[in-house]
């Protein structure tokens, strides 16, 4: 019995012992979770260097911060004007006192400034009265697009009151707004619109004339639209001061102050010759609108460049007003622009002297097809009567066809170049439109 003991126990111990079976499941999601605790913790770290490396940076080596820019009076070099330095240079010879000198100095730039800011000021108000008779003109076109959809198309100009006849405000335009054109408007200071109707148009200088029934202004428009002065525009405007309204810079109610630069040069046209005021103004290429004298007269009618695009900056030029009165008078009045042909000029005094030229018009050109052209009128002409008129200039010349109406036969009188002398020779012209 003890021996069965010892056997069994000597089983016992000859057991085996077997080991736990593995459990991969539960091995992977350890294994993902201190992969995730991993990865959260270097985002934490990472995030803390980023935030705390500046702070330990700046502790470790401080940066120095940039000074504050402060510019002394030493610092600016102003312009001293001659008046200056000769008060300056008597100044240290009487007294030999810098701080006087640096007062007087202060003092007159003082009041210069204040009146800089006091013509600043006026000319403010100068341009505020003038705009008053500055208008916008739309000419609307209506067509149809690829769909047969209809759609407007517009263009604008600036434009002049420059009369009122009791029953319409007659406006002054650019001529190019009209072309095409179905319907016309006027934009006038108070921003109300009004239709408008073409009265006259001369395509030479580019110019038109629109009307404005007043029966169809309300009251407001009415207390501030008003009818502009008109100056002149002679030589005696060079170097004056002028600003320049409407659209010089090719956007509605722009405004540029300036001067008139020259004078002398004139822009010949058929029939006629205009002044031709430069500025130092530089305006848009399209630019139209008009200058103003300090007075709030108008000047100066702004010519748009058309050899230049539409995008392109140039000074501005304009037709000088006091040539163009009679014009302007004609298409208010709804009157047609007589038309013959001539180029010309003015025959110098001296010339008459020493070449024995007769004072007239004298003939540069003929344009071709011409009234003109057909009736014998050639270049080296000189017109001294016109009808019953005589002609002693070409300002006489233009004077006299403005006299004269489309479709009429007028009778001119010419001094033709011989091979001893000038002839004279009589034409029969019929006038054109």
């Amino acid at each position: 019995m003890e021996e069965n003991r010892e056997n069994q126990n000597v089983e016992f111990i000859k057991e085996k012992v077997k080991e736990r079976p593995l459990n991969r499941r539960k091995l992977l999601k350890r294994t993902m979770v201190t992969a995730g605790l991993a990865v959260v913790f270097g985002l934490i770290a990472c995030f803390t260097f980023l935030v705390l490396e500046p702070v330990f940076t700046n502790l470790l080596y401080p940066e120095e911060e940039p000074r504050q820019v402060e510019l002394t009076e030493e610092d600016i070099d102003e312009e001293m004007l001659p008046e200056d330095m000769i008060l300056e240079e008597e100044t240290e010879e009487e007294s030999q006192s810098p701080v006087i000198v640096s007062q007087k100095v202060v003092e007159k730039v003082d009041l210069e400034i204040a009146d800089y800011q006091k013509l600043q000021k006026k000319i403010y108000v100068l341009t505020q009265e003038t705009s008053k008779s500055v208008v916008t003109v739309t000419g609307l076109e209506t067509d149809m697009d690829w769909f047969d959809n209809t759609y407007e198309s517009e263009g604008q100009s600036s434009g002049l009151i420059v009369a009122e006849n009791g029953k319409e405000l007659l406006i002054l335009t650019n001529d190019r707004v009209l072309d095409n054109a179905d319907s016309v408007e006027v934009t006038f200071c108070d921003e109300r619109v009004y239709p408008a109707q073409i009265k006259g148009r001369h395509e030479e200088t580019g110019l038109a004339i629109v009307s404005v029934l007043i029966s169809d202004l309300q009251d407001n428009t009415k207390r501030v639209a008003k009818t502009a002065s008109l100056g002149s525009s002679g030589t005696s405007v060079l170097a004056s001061p002028v600003v320049a309204l409407g659209k010089p810079l090719g956007s509605v109610n722009s405004i540029i102050y300036g001067m008139v630069t020259s004078t002398e040069t004139r822009q010949t046209l058929a029939d006629r010759s205009v002044r031709i005021l430069t500025t130092d103004m530089v305006g848009a290429s399209d630019g139209t609108g008009v200058l103003v004298n300090l007075s709030g007269q108008v000047i100066g009618i702004i010519k748009p460049d058309s050899k230049s695009s539409k995008t392109s900056e140039v000074l501005l030029d304009a037709y000088g007003i006091t040539d163009l009165r009679r014009l302007i008078e004609k298409l208010s009045n709804g009157q047609e622009i007589a038309y013959m042909g001539i180029i010309g000029t003015d025959v110098p005094q001296d010339v008459t002297e020493s070449k024995g030229v007769p004072q007239g018009a004298y003939v540069t050109g003929i344009e071709m097809d011409s009234p003109a052209m057909d009736a014998g009128i050639q270049s080296g002409d000189v017109i001294v009567r016109l009808g019953t008129e005589e002609i002693l200039s070409f300002e006489n010349y233009q004077d006299a066809m403005l006299n004269l109406a489309p479709d009429t036969t007028v009778t001119v009188t010419v001094m033709r170049q011989g091979q001893e002398e000038y002839r004279e020779m009589t034409l029969d012209v019929i006038l054109g439109r």
